[in-house]
């Protein structure tokens, strides 16, 4: 029997192509420049991590949050031994992350070409609006999308609106992610319904215990699984 037609809110980053694994070799080389000064690595990602949650909160996510999180965390840890070819060196890291292209997950093209032909396909993706709208463009999957919303944040007001936006009937509007923070939990509440696609290099800073919302829960091991349920 034929699936009723569903509107499915798809991610981006480390739903549909890699993204993660980009910044945590960044990361590794940047933590590696900063052996000299005598820290921990474990110490240094730590900082790390509490400076891009500030920094987020001030400007955002995207390629240059990051690289400004990577020069205050150097500053921070070298003081007055701070250098500048090393600051140099970290916007080096930071230019080369920009110009990765996307690398498509498997199986996505086929199950987007199929999911296409059944549902209506949105893709909600959070971020830099230029710099995301940058990596749909060069992914060459925007086809596959009745339309592409990009926002500052997923919250469960976020999904409302979209809700709203385009008028998605909940019981039959789904949320596709591999974040528990920002896909998964915050659709539940605002009462979507959701697949949680584990990624096995998702940000650590967007783990998150799946919890039950009011819609329904599917949990998959593949984006080509998506098949079996729509």
């Amino acid at each position: 029997m034929t699936m009723p037609r569903q509107t499915i809110l798809v991610d981006a980053d480390d739903t549909l192509w890699e993204n993660n694994i980009f910044f945590e070799q960044t990361i590794d080389g940047f933590i590696s420049a900063l052996e000299p000064l005598g820290y921990p690595r474990d110490y240094v990602r730590r900082i790390l991590n509490e400076t891009e949650r500030r920094n987020i909160r001030q400007h955002g996510y995207g390629v240059r949050s990051f690289g400004r999180s990577l020069e205050d965390t150097y500053l921070k840890l070298a003081g007055n031994m701070a250098r500048r070819d090393t600051l140099d060196q970290i916007a080096e890291m930071v230019r080369a992350l920009e110009r990765i292209p996307p690398k498509i997950l498997d199986g996505v093209p086929e199950t987007l070409a199929y999911l296409a032909g059944r549902h209506r396909l949105i893709l909600f993706s959070k971020g830099e609006p230029a710099e995301q709208a940058g990596k749909v463009e060069r992914s060459g999957l925007q086809s596959f999308f009745e339309a592409i919303e990009i926002v500052s944040e997923k919250t469960s007001a976020a999904y409302s609106r979209a809700v709203d936006q385009f008028r998605i009937v909940k019981a039959a509007g789904w949320m596709i992610g591999n974040s528990p923070r920002s896909d998964i939990n915050p659709a539940l509440d605002a009462g979507l319904n959701a697949v949680f696609i584990p990624h096995p290099d998702t940000w650590e800073l967007e783990h998150s215990e799946v919890h039950s919302g009011i819609g329904k829960l599917v949990i998959v091991q593949s984006f080509r699984d998506l098949r079996q349920h729509f």
